[in-house]
């Protein structure tokens, strides 16, 4: 594969000009190491579909939703271009439902499964007075998720279908996505003020 960290890292950087976001992608790459190693899988080719998922979110928006055009279709273009792995495109594109590109791999499972999930245990965090992720519990995670006020941007049936599609109960992905963030909050802005 031409397309290592290294230069993947650089392009999110040169595409994604938002910290939030690009917290977000390290976010998925963490746990998407940590899906890779739990299923026997390369770390690394997982981490870097984590990695770049949503680099061209911001210059190629879609709020259409086309399934061809702008964010992630674009996106893939110019990865396939770089060398990025046929199954690694179509986990990026089945990350976004719109696309119709279904989700036949467990790599493309595992990213849909903790996309959204990463956003919203972030957020769950950032409103913690201990703004981490150490303390945050299941129960408060599943809590705040029937709180439809609460981050709204977070699609609730793509985290629960997340979880179906893995073949996991909610709690025990919740807990297994929680756990691999823990020891990497520091790098996704959390644990402190």
């Amino acid at each position: 594969m031409s397309l290592d960290r290294d230069r993947a890292l650089a392009l999110m950087h040169e595409y994604t000009a938002s910290d939030a976001l690009r917290k977000h992608m390290y976010a998925v790459e963490i746990v998407m190491r940590a899906m890779a190693e739990r299923s026997g899988e390369d770390p690394d080719a997982w981490g870097l579909v984590g990695l770049l998922h949503d680099y061209d979110y911001e210059r190629f928006p879609n709020p259409e939703h086309s399934p061809t055009d702008e964010h992630p279709a674009e996106g893939v273009r110019r990865l396939a271009a770089m060398g990025l792995p046929e199954p690694m495109q179509r986990a990026v594109l089945g990350h976004a439902g719109y696309t119709g590109v279904p989700r036949d791999t467990p790599l493309a499972k595992a990213l849909f499964a903790v996309d959204e999930l990463c956003g919203f245990l972030v957020a769950c965090a950032l409103v913690r007075p201990s703004r981490s992720l150490q303390d945050l519990e299941v129960s408060s995670v599943k809590k705040k998720l029937k709180d439809k006020a609460f981050a709204r941007g977070v699609s609730r049936d793509d985290v629960v279908q997340g979880a179906a599609e893995l073949g996991v109960p909610l709690d025990d992905h919740i807990g297994f996505v929680l756990a691999a963030l823990r020891p990497h909050e520091r790098e996704i802005g959390l644990g402190g003020p």
